[in-house]
């Protein structure tokens, strides 16, 4: 989803967090446990039920402090060996509802909108992962002709040299 504006539930108003809040949000940057009960290991590590885990997360969510929880793909490893950032020019007007198409598609893992800057009036972008060049090229024909939108460009990834989340809590 494209979203320019602060949510109504934003975490700027928000008390400090409190000790179990710190802990399991530093837990869950790191690699959860693919295990049949993920939430249940991280409780036992910080000594509380897993129950409170999941309604801790829950509330931070609602309350935005998290927006999202998601995986990390090493996208190489599950066979998407093609990777390209599509810089689109999308009337402002249209932003949201062209950006809520795009991200639908199948192959996007992002989309985010960006102010353009001069000589670059590109304002929306998706990561797209095909198995080929010609394939995400494809897409994004797709995805262009879906949008109406005729002004884009494809800079695909050539080597991967972060692929670290962001660490906040400590």
């Amino acid at each position: 989803m494209v979203n320019k504006q602060e949510s109504p539930n934003s975490a700027k108003s928000r008390p400090k967090l409190a000790k179990v809040e710190k802990k399991i949000i530093s837990l869950i940057q790191a690699d959860i446990p693919v295990t049949k009960r993920p939430f249940l290991e991280i409780a036992e590590q910080i000594g509380v039920e897993e129950g409170v885990v999941l309604e801790t997360l829950q509330k931070l969510y609602d309350e935005g402090t998290i927006r999202r929880f998601g995986a990390t793909i090493r996208h190489q490893v599950s066979g998407f060996e093609a990777n390209a950032m599509v810089a689109w020019q999308v009337d402002e007007d249209q932003i949201d509802e062209v950006g809520e198409m795009m991200a639908a598609f199948e192959g996007v893992s992002h989309c985010y909108n960006r102010n353009p800057v001069k000589g670059w009036p590109y304002n929306l972008y998706t990561m797209i992962h095909e198995k080929t060049e010609e394939a995400c090229y494809k897409m994004a024909e797709a995805m262009a002709t879906m949008t109406s939108v005729k002004n884009y460009t494809l800079l695909f990834s050539r080597e991967e040299l972060k692929k670290t989340s962001m660490n906040y809590v400590q």
